[in-house]
């Protein structure tokens, strides 16, 4: 029997991502109020009740309130709607009145959802998950010593899923802010939060592992794994160091049931912070720009770029009058270091850039046809996403046999999305198990290149493609539905 597999990011929402369910979190009240950051340097004695007891009074409770019009997904025969199992406390739906002739009195009913959040400030900013206060019309924030506050967004970030809320209070309590960079696999960390409605919980474990990426729970992934359990209600609570520090914000949780199974994921400080600080400064996030597509280094696509291992982020495409462009980088080359910092693949480099202040001039080391070479990129702001782009290459036993093609005109590519300025031909057809299908090559690919080689037409396509000898790879530059990317096909 299968079972499938879900990620769960609780709070106050449902993210469907890459395969898995991604669910969201909730709420917060007990221990006594502090009013100012605790910072314990060492295991306490009696284990870890002082941390806990410092930090829970700065884990608060959000509850938001959702207008749903008519179209509501509750049934007439339901009272409430509870879209995350065991979530008694997530995101519920209730019906307006009806009358006799069973339409609704009303013309909108209101909807609430819970999640928690973290003061981190005394004057009453609060970091959370963007998914706890998405789609909010308002905010109810409860402090664990009952206290009740109306709240305002100051500012979201769905792309690493955070958002800052604020409140008006003084001498509040709060969590100081911890460096997540200095977090070690195996390290003692403890989640505060609000499973399942029961505020103020605090559960303990270890970072599992730091740096994971490619979840497709959000665009920019940097997350802390850990045991520690969290649940439905826990999105947006605090993920504490033994020094008492905030270092991630707790986001969600893999499950093949909807609750804890071992597996949890927390935005680390080392993005959160900057994302609160710009949020609260602009109301906005402001991130680095080198304008490329990227994607990762393949074994196969390592030994057609002559490299000795698969590392370092492929650059598919440098967009046009880009500081890619300004600075010199071109389509193939193979980025191995970005200001002296090794990149192992594209997230690496999306994480790198996406960091970096607008106006800096960065040092990019790349591999080009076989040789290095140091460029200078002057970084821009960032105003659109970036994409990166995923090939899976797999060998086969003949390259472009099988492949359909027909030349693309203008009416094609504006349905493929595709400038009047983009060559190529586009994929029709591929045949069932020949390597270009096991390339990853579909129908609707527009083939900009083989062998480095522009394809301007399906004569080019034909003489390019029966080029190739037996045993060879051919390297495809292709076009997907905007995104580029190489593909290595073995004849």
């Amino acid at each position: 029997m299968n079972t499938i597999l879900k990620a769960a990011v609780w709070g106050g929402g449902v993210l469907a991502l890459a395969g898995l369910t991604v669910m969201a979190l909730g709420p917060a009240p007990p221990p006594a109020a502090a009013t100012a950051a605790v910072t314990t340097q060492a295991l306490p004695a009696q284990g870890f009740a002082d941390i806990a007891q410092a930090v829970t009074p700065a884990v608060v409770n959000i509850v938001t309130t959702r207008a749903q019009g008519k179209d509501s997904h509750a049934q007439p025969e339901e009272f409430f709607n509870f879209p995350f199992p065991f979530s008694p406390h997530g995101p519920r739906d209730f019906r307006a009145p009806r009358s006799p002739r069973g339409e609704p009195d009303m013309p909108e009913h209101r909807g609430s959802g819970q999640g928690s959040g973290v003061l981190v400030t005394p004057d009453g900013y609060v970091l959370t998950n963007n998914h706890v206060v998405d789609g909010a019309r308002g905010l109810t924030v409860t402090l664990p010593d009952k206290r009740e506050f109306k709240g305002k967004i100051v500012g979201t970030d769905p792309k690493t899923d955070l958002a800052v809320v604020k409140i008006d209070g003084k001498n509040l309590p709060y969590v100081a802010w911890g460096d997540s960079s200095k977090l070690r696999a195996g390290d003692y960390v403890l989640a505060v939060g609000n499973p399942f409605g029961l505020n103020s919980t605090v559960t303990l474990g270890i970072v599992s592992a730091l740096g994971r990426g490619k979840m497709g729970i959000t665009q920019y992934e940097d997350f802390i794994q850990t045991d520690a359990a969290i649940n439905p209600g826990n999105s947006g609570g605090a993920l504490v160091s033994t020094a008492g520090e905030l270092v991630g914000i707790n986001t969600a949780i893999f499950s093949r049931t909807g609750g804890y199974q071992g597996v949890g994921f927390a935005v680390p400080t080392s993005m959160g912070k900057p994302v609160f600080e710009s949020l609260v400064k602009t109301g906005h996030v402001t991130r680095g720009y080198m304008g490329v597509n990227i994607q990762d280094v393949t074994s196969e696509l390592s030994a057609s770029f002559a490299l000795k291992e698969a590392t370092g982020a492929l650059i598919s495409e440098v967009k046009e009058d880009s500081p890619a462009e300004q600075g010199g980088l071109k389509a193939g080359d193979v980025v191995l270091a970005y200001q002296g910092q090794p990149v192992a693949d594209g997230v690496a480099l999306q994480r790198l850039v996406t960091k970096t202040p607008i106006g800096t001039r960065a040092v990019v080391t790349v591999i080009r046809e076989g040789h290095e070479k140091t460029l200078n990129v002057t970084i821009g702001e960032l105003s659109e996403p970036v994409r990166t782009a995923r090939g899976d290459p797999e060998s086969g036993d003949h390259a472009l046999a099988g492949v359909a093609v027909q030349d693309l005109d203008r009416q094609t590519a504006k349905e493929l999305g595709l400038t009047a300025k983009t060559q190529g031909v586009v994929v029709t057809g591929v045949e069932p198990d020949s390597g270009a299908e096991q390339a990853g090559l579909q129908p609707g690919d527009v083939i900009r290149e083989i062998n480095r080689k522009p394809v301007a037409s399906v004569k080019d396509f034909e003489k390019l493609a029966s080029g190739a000898k037996k045993g060879e790879r051919v390297l495809v530059l292709i076009n997907r539905r905007g995104a580029t990317l190489f593909l290595s096909v073995k004849v």
